[in-house]
């Protein structure tokens, strides 16, 4: 069948997991031309739909030098490190990281020869004090998971630049929309798109794009060599996702806002953990950093009864908030990061992080703000 009259608006799901050659002149070209001559071959190394995910992304951060979609938002995070150090590497990290991210780098990547410190973010900034000969890359989030501390990310870009490391930066909770590292000087921006990008909890992906052409190449023969690739199906469901982003994002800010004065004047509530509060100890830096007056539709909050029973009160009440271990859907959701995200630190950490037993992390959605506050209300009654 000849499909070349057929010119789709929407890219079609190119559900195949090989492409077709005509002669041996045609596969060669595919493996000698760079860029693969605009040809396909095997959906492990590349496809059109994951080419165009990456591409929507690169287009949002500025990332002229590629990067790759890979099947889950750890595996960006894998791709990225493997691309950038080897055995004998040494990684630097705040100590307000998440859990995931230290599992991955503490229990796995350890094991391959790559060692990570982790350091308060408020020491982070001197690099030069925690840097070692061997250090590589310096990983950190735009907002900390799950107590959304603020990271002054041009300053952690100018102080790498000084000491030649190279500055990875995790933006799942923030998105394009309200932040685009690659303009404070980060090298590569990490998003776990299974989060925003994506946006309404049916797809699992990661998506990695760098300032550097040599690191985005590096990106993408680490995924193919690995098997990290992005499927098809998934790949497009993202792209459908990235095409409502910027409104997702407004209204998952101002409900999540609005969320946050209520949640700051309730009685049963401690402390609420959200950068667009002026009583938020990042607001100002926030104020400055975020784009559009936005600050994203992830909160967290200490309940006054700061204990695990409290919290479980709440899950059981609450109608539109439940529980789930992932986070940023067009539905609202909560977590418990003591036995989600942070599981794998002991008491002793977790309480050093200001993790109680009674912190209750909030995915704000996209639904009727006055029905979001009359569920909290009954939740918290």
């Amino acid at each position: 069948m000849d499909l070349t009259p057929i010119h789709p608006k929407v890219t079609p799901i190119y559900q195949t997991s090989v492409f077709k050659f005509n002669s041996l002149a045609e596969l060669e070209e595919y493996y000698t031309t760079p860029g693969r001559g605009g040809r396909y071959g095997y959906s492990r190394s590349e496809h059109p739909n994951s080419d165009e995910l990456v591409a929507e992304v690169a287009k949002l951060e500025g990332a002229a030098g590629g990067g790759v979609a890979t099947g889950a938002g750890l595996a960006g995070l894998l791709a990225a490190v493997l691309a950038t150090c080897q055995a004998g590497d040494h990684v630097l990290c705040p100590a307000e990281l998440y859990g995931g991210s230290v599992v991955l780098l503490s229990l796995e990547l350890s094991r391959l020869g790559i060692e990570t410190t982790y350091v308060p973010l408020a020491d982070l900034y001197d690099i030069a004090k925690w840097r070692k000969p061997t250090t590589k890359l310096v990983l950190a989030e735009v907002l900390s998971n799950p107590l959304l501390t603020v990271l002054d990310g041009p300053r952690l870009a100018r102080a790498c630049k000084e000491q030649g490391v190279l500055l990875l930066i995790d933006s799942s909770f923030t998105s394009p929309i309200l932040t685009q590292p690659l303009s404070w000087g980060a090298d590569m921006v990490w998003h776990s798109a299974t989060k925003y990008l994506a946006g309404h909890s049916d797809v699992t992906a990661g998506v990695v794009v760098a300032r550097d052409p040599a690191i985005g190449k590096r990106l993408r023969q680490v995924a193919t060599n690995l098997g990290l690739m992005l499927a098809p199906m998934e790949s497009w469901l993202a792209v459908r996702g990235l095409k409502t982003l910027r409104l997702r994002m407004r209204q998952h800010s101002e409900n999540a806002l609005a969320v946050a004065h209520f949640l700051a004047n309730h009685p049963a509530v401690e402390q609420v953990f959200y950068p667009g509060l002026a009583t938020h100890p990042g607001h100002a830096l926030a104020e400055h950093e975020l784009l559009g007056g936005l600050y994203g539709g992830m909160l967290s909050v200490r309940l006054a009864d700061d204990s695990a029973a409290a919290v479980d009160r709440f899950i059981q009440k609450s109608k539109l908030f439940p529980l789930a271990p992932s986070l940023a859907g067009v539905a609202s959701s909560c977590s418990y990061p003591t036995a989600t995200s942070h599981r794998g630190l002991t008491d002793e950490q977790r309480r050093s992080l200001g993790i109680t037993p009674g912190v209750l992390r909030l995915s704000v959605g996209i639904e009727e703000p006055a029905d979001l506050l009359s569920d909290l209300q009954h939740a918290l009654g």
